[in-house]
């Protein structure tokens, strides 16, 4: 006899310590953020490539400890959808990157 008020998700929203640890990268990652952007611990360059470095892992840990990618089970449509977006971002932003940078014109 099947219990038809007491339906159960087969999927795993993660737990406390998942949540925690997710958190705690977060907060840690924001605060180096911060702390370079608003202290000057760095300049130039490094700088943007710190914060850079800090926006992608925090972007990592979104996805892994939060959104429950690494949980996914198959077929695996987020993770596509995902990879599309990250596909056509990196071409919209090189695109541009590349017409601003060698769009000279002769004279």
């Amino acid at each position: 006899m099947a219990h038809v008020g007491s339906v159960h998700s087969e999927e795993s929203h993660g737990s406390i310590r998942s949540y925690t640890i997710g958190f705690l990268c977060s907060l840690v990652l924001t605060v180096i953020s911060v702390a370079i952007a608003v202290g000057g611990w760095l300049e130039g360059s490094a700088k943007a490539i710190v914060l850079m470095a800090a926006g992608v892992l925090q972007l990592a840990v979104q996805l892994f400890f939060f959104m429950h990618l690494r949980e996914e089970k198959k077929p695996r449509y987020n993770l596509i959808s995902l990879i599309l977006g990250l596909v056509i971002l990196v071409i919209i932003v090189g695109g541009s990157l590349w017409i601003m940078l060698y769009n000279t014109v002769a004279g």
